[in-house]
């Protein structure tokens, strides 16, 4: 499943450290959306194997949920991908001490995003 547009990234870092390909991200029927398989999306999408828009559209994700998964790991790293416990990895709120409930990540995603591809 190889793309020779211009621009693309053959191999990108994954989150293990390890080289990944487009035939490493996740099947496009992903139902069971566990940290790794999130992080190796948004890393994909971070090194140009595909655009957000393809991870969208492959993913059935909606541009908010990814930005979602991508400022998790920009705050958080790898393991404030996780849907239970979430509280454990989340920083307070710098002005107010308070944490920040996660439809204020995704306002502040899509609001701030500055979303680049890898070079």
């Amino acid at each position: 499943m190889s793309d020779t547009r211009p621009g693309r990234s053959a191999v990108a870092i994954g989150p293990t450290g390890e080289p990944m390909t487009l035939d490493d991200l996740p099947p496009p029927n992903t139902k069971r959306w566990v940290i790794r398989r999130k992080a190796e999306v948004v890393a994909g999408v971070r090194a140009g194997l595909l655009s957000l828009e393809e991870a969208c559209e492959r993913y059935k994700l909606s541009v908010e949920e990814f930005l979602s998964w991508q400022r998790l790991i920009e705050r958080h790293g790898v393991r404030g991908l996780r849907t239970t416990r979430l509280q454990d990895y989340r920083r307070p709120d710098v002005f107010s001490g308070q944490e920040m409930p996660l439809s204020d990540y995704r306002a502040e995603a899509v609001s701030g995003s500055r979303y680049q591809a890898a070079e």
